[in-house]
């Protein structure tokens, strides 16, 4: 592995930009009226993983990078929450990318679990 020099050096960094990349694809098929609620809320949260990852990263600390890494995993799992009840209420056209960002986001998941990990010992 490369030496890190900066945050979009971090492969869980770039992981959640291909995350942001994928929500804003998907929920351009979602129904208008959902604009403003849970298209926005998707649209946020994901945004949210790579902005603590780097916010973390700016921080100098491991503990406080371990703090934002949380945050991190947080809107992670919000974001899951997010996709299952836009399928639960049908709003998905194109199935494979709810699958895609599912697979996504578990991966980043235990992405995240094992660099926390890493800043601990």
């Amino acid at each position: 592995m490369g030496e890190i020099k900066s945050y979009k050096d971090l492969l869980i960094w770039q992981k959640g930009i291909t995350i942001v990349r994928l929500i804003y694809q998907l929920v351009k098929s979602f129904p208008q009226e959902e604009l403003y609620s849970l298209t926005n809320q998707l649209k946020r949260a994901s945004v949210s993983i790579p902005s603590n990852i780097a916010e973390g990263y700016g921080r100098n600390t491991n503990k406080t990078f371990s703090h934002f890494l949380a945050i991190s995993r947080g809107s992670l799992y919000e974001l899951e929450t997010q996709l299952i009840i836009a399928k639960e209420l049908g709003f998905f056209g194109v199935e494979s990318l709810y699958s895609e960002i599912l697979n996504q986001i578990e991966e980043l998941s235990k992405m995240i679990n094992a660099f926390s990990k890493t800043l601990k010992s």
